[in-house]
Order: structure tokens, then sequence, then C-alpha cells
């Protein structure tokens, strides 16, 4: 028998349109399919208990034998609206950034960005799970995801880190791609590319199945988030992963 290829997708609404190719695909026969937080399908991958993971760009360079196998990303060329620096005052006066646990690249965007961007020194504090309460006064938070979503309704200020980096280099953020940790079937990467592409093509299929009142889905599926992988934003992850081996490490608290 031939052995099932692992994946490791993550269980964000960002990823809705291609869950919904890969689960109408028939590769659910061919695969084992797990659902969690980019930074848990990234550990995953690295650590070999998936074959392939739709995991955050900075985490690639650790990633053994890595190769990013997929025509499709969660990318974003201006407002990715689920990426942001949230704060109850302007960023200029926030003195401590929370880093949310969930991915490994948004908060080392934030730290490029503030350091080469935004030009603050701020004081960087990982985040646990509850921290998103911990937005007040002159503590601001990156927040990512759909909680980023529920965020824009509760926070005064909201800074964009996919608008932010394109103000700073012009090309767009690349927030995840499909990475495998070994070579895979080149007829399963275009069966599975396919899958993909499919879901694409159906988003009204999932905006109609789901229900989220913070954010209108129509407009962050085919606005805000963009799926295509092209040679731009291949560009645009080299440059982030130069700018990675730049940041020092984060104090501890």
């Amino acid at each position: 028998m031939n052995k099932k290829i692992r994946i490791g997708a993550v269980s964000y609404l960002n990823t809705k349109p291609m869950m919904l190719g890969i689960k109408r695909s028939g590769l659910l026969d061919k695969i084992e399919l797990t659902e969690d937080y980019p930074a848990r399908v990234a550990a995953d991958l690295q650590n070999d208990r998936v074959d392939i993971g739709l995991i955050p760009v900075a985490i690639i360079p650790a990633i053994p034998n890595a190769q990013i196998v997929s025509d499709y990303c969660i990318s974003a060329e201006e407002d990715v609206a689920s990426v942001a620096i949230f704060s109850e005052v302007p960023l200029t006066e926030v003195k401590t950034l929370l880093l949310d646990y969930q991915s490994r690249t948004s908060v080392n965007l934030a730290r490029i960005l503030i350091r080469d961007y935004w030009k603050l020194n701020l004081r960087f504090e990982a985040a646990g799970p509850d921290f998103r309460e911990q937005i007040k006064g002159t503590t601001a938070a990156v927040v990512i995801g759909d909680r980023a979503l529920e965020q824009r309704l509760q926070s005064p200020y909201m800074n964009d880190l996919a608008t932010a980096w394109n103000n700073f280099t012009g090309l767009p953020f690349v927030f995840a791609a499909w990475v495998a940790n070994k070579p895979i079937d080149p007829d399963f990467i275009d069966a599975f590319n396919r899958a993909l592409g499919y879901g694409l093509q159906h988003i009204d299929e999932v905006v109609a199945d789901l229900s989220f009142e913070a954010y209108d889905l129509k407009t962050y599926f085919t606005e805000n988030i963009q799926y295509q992988l092209n040679q731009e934003k291949r560009k645009a992850i080299q440059l982030f992963h130069e700018k990675l081996k730049t940041l020092s490490p984060i104090e501890p608290a």
C-alpha cells in the first residue's frame, strides 16, 4: 500500500477556500489531514510529523530540505486585514508590543517594520493565550488571523502589517506557503495544486457556508488575501528572509 501523505493546514478562515478544494478533490483518500494554528503546523513540519505544511514563511530556512510545492499561498498586496498591530494609542506612543504566539512570520515582520520602517524603540514581550485583554494604555499587540478580524472592532488604532511592508518595500507580503520537507511525487503535487485552484474558483460557496459577523468574508477572500504565488511574491519572501537574519534575539521580560 502507498503511504498516505501527511498534510498540515492552518485552521484560520483564510484557508477555507483552499480547504474546500482539498476536501472535494478526492485527495482525502490519499492524505492524512490535520489543521492547527500556523506555528504548530510549522513545528509539525520541522519535526517530520507532516510531509507538507502551510507554514509561516519565517520558518522555511529552519526546515530540512524545505521546498515550496504549490502555486498558492497566503499573501497580500496591500491591506491583509487580519495581521496588524492593535493599540489604544497611536503607534508612536506605544511602549510595549505583545507578540502573538501563533505565527513567527507576523511577529518578526512587525519587529522589522518597527525598526526599519517606523523607526521606533519598543519593548517586545511574548504573548500568552489571553493577551488581547492586555491591549491597554501604551501596550499594543500583534494579533493575527480570525482574532485580528474581531479585534478591528475593539481597538481604536490598527496598523496593517502587509500595508506597511508594501509601503516600505514596494512588494507584496507572503505570510504562509505550502512547503514540503522531502521530495513529493510530482503527480501528487499536480493534483494538489489543481485541488487548491478549484477551491479558489468557488469562493462564493465558501462564503455561503460560513458565519462570521466581524468582517465581510467575500471582501476578505477576494480583496485582502492574495492566493497566487508569483515571482514578485517569491522575491518578497527572499527579501524577508534577508531581513530576518538581521534581527537580534528578544531578551526575556
